[in-house]
């Protein structure tokens, strides 16, 4: 309805009444219906508002803040995901966000839902296609608002009209549906969506069909697991709201089954359209089948190509106006602007990768002897000779110690061993019992004569080694912990002897700083649609389920795999994916590599129910002892720091836990759902919070 504004002015019934008719006017700055919904340059002003507050993560988002829009502090993959850690407090359990996704959540639904009711009175004014085209961005942002919503709540309410105020409180109060309800009301707008929108949107970074299907398939994913997996929790994670009695968590011990096998089924079929349909191909501009410096230039290039044929959903920025501090705040030491290494790769990540030799259980060899414990340490000649073998696709994702950005030497040491050759494992126990115990209590750093040398900082902290060249720079006295650290006493170095270097600019000519760098962030890409067409093929075949488009859903499966893989430079597939929770875990450990450090693993490791201890055999998607990196209530990740030996003028490495800044995370079944904002319960007679909360 268009809304008409009345001034009341003192003494009104002094105006003249030829004045009166302009009191029936709207004031000239009022922005009616007819200015946004009548016409392509309003809708356009109208839906980029929406998008200016879709709940997108990117280089804006952390997830202890939630959505707050700020790129302080901009890091990747520390929310007790494995990927890597930071020194801050908001490296911590994924288990709720300080700024809640509620309130803001339904102003938005409220803009959605104005356009979806308001928009067919002006539709004569538009040629089908394009009337079509702005309707289904009204949907696209409700089912990215709900399912923003569900991934974190479980059953919300579900307001899909416009509430109209003032009103009376009954008017104004939606309960919590459903759990499975409001998933089917994510798939019922994504389809919407689809079925509205354009395949190529006529405008810039904007929803078209393939977008639309694209996120229906990654949320439907979502609900197919939350569906299954739930019941592999104790107490089958479900239960229902005291004020309603609604199942406002987990689904009906009747239809979790049925309602897994639709979502799996929806998901499939959403991801196999884009494959199909969407023109859409992986990255490989610059790639050789047969040059892994190309593969690995490769997967840099393609984050900031914004005609690679592999984007599907971009946030793009643009320096000076619309800017992010990723490069100010996750950058190596020698680059900190202001901060540093906000985003350090763990060990542990690295572990899912290829070109490594391992120890009988699988870890990083860094020994000679069956464990870190035993034999003496390997030598390099340089610390990247250990990294010789890598996946291109790690070095692309991870800067190793030695590597080269911006056009330097990162170099990272934990310290120097002056000590005789061969050099013994530094501690005799590396197991969680011991993850407090670091380098200062080495017997080799507090005997006499000492014979490790750290830096708890650099300048006139860092220690020099007198007499002892420094391999890499050639000066004299060597410097214990070089130039990026790390530094026991100061985390604004690498933490775990990793830095980032996926998203951050390797152009030497650019300054860092606060605002400074506009790469834009993938939020879509093809490679997340293969894989959710893989992981919904092997949850089909897991369950019995035929293929919902006649095609062959293994074979579809394992192509997407091995195409991933090959990109990646990585070891293929000798054969189709076991149609078991081996072909599973392959997939998802699969996952866990191509979208690291791209807000995917913290969302991918809820919904496959794999964070509290019960689960956490699968948390890296392979067979790996939890018990060797977690108790019953935490757990830790690793780093590996190069030493330099002095005697031997080689380097060695040690993989232990993480040294400076030590984080432990813990996790519990009830932190698959955040709470619900308690004012909102408090202040309501039919929002209910979450069970036994």
């Amino acid at each position: 309805m268009k809304k008409i504004y009345k001034i009341a002015l003192l003494g009104l019934l002094l105006i003249a009444g030829s004045c009166s008719d302009y009191l029936d006017e709207p004031p000239k700055y009022l922005v009616t219906d007819e200015d946004l919904l009548s016409n392509d340059a309003g809708l356009k002003i109208y839906t980029a508002r929406m998008y200016s507050y879709l709940p997108i993560e990117d280089f804006k988002y952390l997830g202890k803040w939630g959505f707050n829009f700020s790129s302080w502090l901009g890091s990747f993959g520390v929310e007790a995901t494995g990927e890597a850690l930071t020194r801050d407090d908001f490296c911590r359990s994924f288990t709720g966000e300080d700024t809640p996704y509620w309130g803001m959540a339904f102003t938005l639904l409220r803009d959605a839902n104005y356009l979806i009711e308001n928009l067919p009175k002006y539709r004569e004014n538009f040629a089908e296609p394009l009337y079509n085209q702005h309707l289904g961005q009204g949907y696209f942002v409700r089912a990215f608002v709900f399912y923003a919503m569900a991934r974190r709540f479980g059953g919300v309410p579900l307001v899909t009209w416009v509430m109209e105020y003032p009103n009376e409180k009954e008017a104004l109060e939606v309960p919590r549906s459903t759990e499975e309800e409001t998933w089917d009301q994510v798939l019922a707008d994504f389809d919407r969506a689809a079925e509205l929108l354009l395949p190529a949107s006529p405008t810039k970074n904007m929803a078209n069909k393939f977008v639309a299907l694209a996120y229906k398939s990654e949320a439907m994913l979502y609900a197919g697991c939350v569906a299954k997996y739930n019941q592999t929790v104790s107490g089958n994670l479900t239960g229902f709201g005291q004020k309603t009695g609604v199942r406002v968590i987990g689904f009906d011990p009747n239809t979790w089954q049925a309602a897994s096998k639709r979502y799996f089924k929806e998901a499939y079929k959403a991801a196999r359209q884009v494959m199909t349909d969407g023109g859409y191909s992986l990255y490989k501009k610059a790639w050789s089948a047969t040059d892994r410096e190309k593969q690995y230039q490769n997967m840099i290039d393609m984050f900031n190509d914004l005609s690679s044929p592999e984007n599907i959903f971009v946030r793009e920025y643009e320096y000076p106006t619309v800017t992010h501090g990723i490069d100010a705040y996750s950058s190596p030491f020698i680059f900190r602007a202001p901060l540093s290494a906000g985003t350090c790769p763990t060990l542990d990540f690295l572990e899912l990768f290829d070109g490594f030799d391992r120890y009988p259980d699988g870890t990083v060899k860094v020994t000679s002897g069956n464990s870190n414990t035993q034999g003496s340490y390997l030598l390099y000649d340089s610390p990247m000779d250990f990294f010789a073998n890598a996946e291109p696709r790690l070095r692309a994702y991870v800067i190793f110690p030695g590597d080269r950005f911006k056009g330097e030497n990162i170099i990272v040491r934990g310290g120097v061993y002056t000590g005789a050759t061969p050099i013994t494992p530094l501690f005799t126990d590396y197991s969680y019992a011991s993850f407090d115990t670091r380098y200062q209590h080495a017997s080799a750093y507090t005997g006499t004569p000492r014979r490790l040398f750290l830096s708890p900082n650099t300048g006139a902290s860092q220690v020099k080694i007198d007499g002892v060249a420094d391999p890499e720079t050639g000066e004299t006295p060597m410097l214990a912990s070089g130039a990026n650290g790390p530094f026991y006493e100061n985390g604004e170095a690498t933490i775990t002897g990793f830095y980032l270097r996926k998203w951050l600019k390797d152009d030497p000519s650019f300054s860092a700083g606060e605002g400074k760098s506009d790469q834009p962030f993938i939020l879509m890409r093809y490679a997340d649609v293969l894989l959710n067409a893989a992981e919904a093929a092997i949850e089909l075949t897991l369950a019995g389920e035929s293929s919902p488009d006649g095609s062959d859903m293994i074979q579809v499966a394992t192509t997407a795999i091995n195409d991933i893989r090959e990109r990646a430079g990585a070891t293929l597939l000798t054969g189709n994916l076991p149609s078991n929770e081996d072909g599973r875990n392959t997939v998802r450990k699969e996952r866990r590599k191509e979208l690291a450090f791209e807000h995917k693993t913290k969302w991918d490791l809820r919904r496959w129910r794999v964070s509290h201890y019960e689960g956490r055999d699968g948390f890296w998607g392979e067979a790996r002892n939890k018990d060797t990196y977690s108790n019953t209530t935490s757990f830790r990740f690793r780093g590996l720091y190069p030493f330099y030996s002095s005697v031997a003028r080689k380097y060695f490495f040690d993989a232990r836990f993480q040294w400076v800044s030590p984080k432990t995370f813990s996790y519990g079944p009830l932190d698959y759902y955040f709470a619900i904002p308690s004012g909102e319960v408090t202040k309501s007679e039919v929002i209910d919070q979450q069970p036994n909360r």
